[in-house]
Order: structure tokens, then sequence, then C-alpha cells
């Protein structure tokens, strides 16, 4: 299974919101790595002054011990914020006080034990951060006084850390909305600038889905001037397309030039072909009459001169009549009763080539012919009773040519279903024989196709049996389907059954093959 791939719009709008997410991202963490920086650097700063105060207090100040300068600071918590100053004193590698000192002088002692990381910090050292058991998480900093001792002052980063982290939330959320917006005017920009490009694939779209194999065709569709415009991308694109559809035009204009003499030429030249073999045929069978006359030799080749004619008249109307198909001339429109037709031929047939096997089998099962009833009455078919006798002849003629004696040669006919569902009579002949080579079977239904010198001029045939089938099939509105594999080779002919098409119109005429190995 294809994977289906993604359209060019949303390539760019995915390619476009993962740019943003990605600058969002960069910008966001930036800020939030600035701000914290910003906030750890005054909260160092604060840490230090406090430390250095409480280790040296002011000359004359009554209470040796007064409480520290407001470290609250607005961008943290407020000065309604609770005490989150920590002190503790340590003298020769020991805590001699620890507490959490409180506004107004207020304090609460703590235990050494839960101070006990404080002991590490010395005096110059820049501030840390340290983890202190029920406590919380504490920004420390030391400072030495004049007694020798070691006071230690640490700020909480709870604020600080809460700060960033509320940063961070209203940052998500305004980019997150940022690269919802940014991707839906992504898509309507996307969209609204890719007007010329869809509209240029519209026009290359409807041009591919022309009938371009045969047959007249007009290539109307172009580019319109505004999306050609060679100053953009797209423009130039569809200059490109528009300068190409021109010379596949001029192309196919000139081929159906050619096929239109051609035919012209093979339908004059089988027109005037056919007087003088009538007349060298006349000719012949007036001096066969005399044959008794005659040497020998000569009444010899008075025959294979006949036989040559006739087989040379025989080409000349295969020829006028491809040609006429292809100049489109109308068939005959009655109800022909196929059934009458196909034993007609069967009967001629058996009496040509009575060493195959010939085998009738009318409204009976085919082999892969549906769900037919024994019973059911095979409907006409409305066409040319004349060509619909030559198709049965023509595939009848290909697998007496084209097998060797003794050949089994089954014709069937029933009714049943179309692909497209609709009512049909289904003509088949099927044989025994060596099959068709795999290399001939996509053009068995050429004109003068022919394989190896097995199925070549050694068997007298022109070539242009199975495409007049095909062609009359065709001009009947029914398909040809050829199968073929050693042992088993048979060719399927559907006609729309009277009344399953208005008038017996052509519908959707094809030829199709497969071998099976």
């Amino acid at each position: 299974m294809l994977r289906r791939v993604p359209s060019l719009q949303s390539r760019l709008v995915v390619t476009t919101v993962l740019l943003l997410t990605v600058v969002f991202l960069v910008v966001g963490i930036g800020a939030a790595l600035s701000l914290r920086g910003y906030l750890y650097r005054q909260l160092d700063a604060q840490v230090t002054e406090i430390a250095r105060f409480r280790s040296d207090p002011p000359p004359g100040d009554p209470d040796p011990r007064p409480p520290p300068p407001d470290a609250g600071g607005g961008f943290i918590g407020g000065p309604d914020r609770p005490a989150n100053t920590l002190e503790v004193t340590v003298d020769d590698g020991r805590i001699v006080r620890a507490a959490v000192l409180g506004r107004r002088g207020a304090s609460r002692p703590v235990d050494p034990a839960q101070a006990a990381p404080a002991i590490a910090m010395t005096p110059g050292q820049p501030p840390r951060t340290v983890d202190l058991e029920g406590l919380g998480t504490f920004r420390l900093g030391a400072a030495a006084g004049e007694d020798g001792t070691v006071t230690v002052v640490g700020l909480s980063t709870e604020a600080l850390e809460n700060t960033v982290g509320e940063l961070v939330l209203r940052e998500a959320v305004i980019f997150g909305i940022g690269v919802v917006v940014a991707g839906v005017a992504a898509a309507v920009a996307t969209r609204w600038t890719l007007r010329p490009l869809h509209r240029v694939s519209a026009t290359a779209r409807r041009v591919s889905e022309l009938p371009l194999s045969s047959g007249e065709v007009e290539l109307a569709d172009r580019v319109p001037d505004v999306d050609a415009d060679p100053r953009s991308e797209v423009g130039q694109v569809g200059a490109a397309l528009n300068r190409m559809l021109g010379h596949v035009g001029a192309a196919l204009a000139a081929r159906q030039e050619s096929e239109t003499r051609l035919r012209r030429f093979v339908a004059d030249a089988s027109h005037e072909l056919r007087t003088p073999l009538a007349a060298i045929r006349g000719y012949n069978e007036l001096a066969a009459r005399h044959a008794d006359e005659l040497p020998g030799e000569v009444a010899g080749l008075l025959e294979r001169m006949g036989s040559q004619t006739v087989r040379m008249t025989a080409l000349v109307e295969d020829l006028l009549l491809l040609a006429r198909l292809d100049a489109g001339r109308p068939l005959a429109r009655e109800r022909v009763d196929l059934a009458r037709v196909v034993v007609d031929a069967v009967t001629d047939a058996h009496a040509a080539a009575g060493e195959h096997r010939w085998a009738l089998d009318l409204v009976g099962g085919e082999d892969g012919g549906g769900d037919e009833d024994e019973d059911a009455v095979l409907p006409e078919v409305v066409g040319d009773p004349e060509r619909l006798h030559q198709v049965v002849a023509n595939l009848l003629a290909n697998a007496r040519t084209h097998t060797p004696p003794g050949t089994h040669v089954t014709v069937g006919l029933h009714p049943a279903t179309g692909d497209d569902g609709r009512a049909v009579v289904r003509l088949s002949v099927a044989d025994d024989g060596p099959g068709i080579p795999a290399d001939l079977l996509p053009r068995v239904a050429e004109r003068f196709a022919r394989g190896d010198s097995g199925r070549a001029r050694t068997t007298g045939s022109t070539g242009l049996g199975l495409s007049i089938v095909s062609a009359v099939v065709g001009e009947h509105g029914g398909t040809l389907r050829i199968t073929s594999r050693p042992g088993e080779t048979r060719f399927v002919v559907d006609l729309p059954a009277a009344g399953g098409t208005p008038d017996g119109a052509p519908v959707d005429p094809g030829v199709r093959l497969s071998s099976r190995p």
C-alpha cells in the first residue's frame, strides 16, 4: 500500500508551526534562565550584606544582634512574606547558635543538626544553595566576626523559584496560544498563496484525464494568464505548462492529420483495388473453364492464381472495413438473434476444418460466466448482423488457423452481467491449443499483429482478423477480453443485450488482455 504523502500546504503549515515552537522555546527558556540568574544575583547580594551586617554590628548598638535589614525585595515575595532568614553562628567548627530570624527582632531557635551543612561555609566563599532538612532550601553566605566566630546567613529560595515557575507557566500559556494562532494564520496564508498553484494543478489534471491515445483531441485548456506570469515561480510553472500543452496540441493535430490521410489512402486504395481484383478473378475463372485444353502446369498456376486472388480480395475487404470503421461510418442497427449467427458460423467452421473438435454451448455455464441459468432465455442484441457474423467467423478462424488438428474448440453463448452491472450477451471461444506467446498477447488485437514463425506467414493469416473483431465489438458498445496460457486460450465478447443500452449505442468499448501462467 502506498503511503499517503502530505500536501505542500500541510508541510508548509507544519514547518511554520515547528519553527515558531522552536523560537518560542528558545525565547521562553532564555527568559526564564535570565530572570532566574538575575534574581539569584540579587539574592546573593542580600545574603552577603546581611551576613556582613550580622557578623559586625554597628558600634554603640545596645543590641549586639540587631535584626537584619529587610531582605524582602518586592521582586520575590513582597513586604508581607513570612520570615525566611536563617542565622547560624559557628565557633571553632561548632554551631553555637542557630535561629530563623523574623521581623522586629523575633527569632525561632533551630536544631543545630538541621543547620549542620552551614559549618562547611567559609568567609569569602561565594553564596551557594543548600537543602536543610526540615527547613527548606536556602542560599547561604558567610562572614567572619571580630571575635573569631563565623556568621552564616541564609535566605530561602522558595519565593524565587515560585516566581520563575510562574513565569514559565505564563510563558507556556502565552506561547501555546501564539502557536495555535500562528498555525491558523499560516494555514489561511498558505492556502491563499497556493491558490495559483492549485489552478495550475487543476488544469494539468483536466488535461491528464483526456483520452489522447487516438482520435481527434482538442487541448483547449490553458493556465490563466494571471497564473502564467514569469515573474513568479508559480507563473513560470504555468507558462511552461502552457507551452507544453501548445506543443502537445500541435503534435496531436499533426498525428490526427496524418492518421486521417492514412485512413483516406487505405480506404481509397482498397476501394480502387476492388475493381482490378474483381477483373483478375473473373478472367481467372473464365480461363479455368478451359483448363482441360491447357497444359497441366498452366492449369495449376491458374488455380494458384485464383486462390491468391481470393486471399487478396479478402485482405482488401478487411482494410476497407477497418477504414470505414475508423472514419466513424455508422453500422446497421437492428435486433439480431446472436444464437442463430453463432450456429451458422460454427457449422461453417466445422465444414472448413473437420479435423478440429468443435463444441457448441448455448445458454450454458461458461467458466467464470457468472450466475447463468440453463433455462434462461437468450436475449437479442442490437447491431449489424453481417458484422456480428464476421466477429464470430473471425474468432473461429483464428482458433482454426493457429491451433493444430485435433484441438478442442468450445463456443459458448449465454446471458450474463457485465462489469458495469448491465445485461449483456456473452460469447466465448475457448481452445486447448498451445496458447498465444506472452510477448504477442498485449498487441494481439492490433492490426497486422504476427507472432513467431509458428503463428505467422505459414498459416496465411493477414493479421487483421482480431483487429476487426475489436473494432466491430467496440462499435457495438461491447468489450473483448483475451486470456491465454499453454493449453487454454479464451476470447470473451460481451455485447449489450437489446434494451440494456438505448438504441444499442456504444458504451465504453475496450480490449482487456491477461496471460495466466
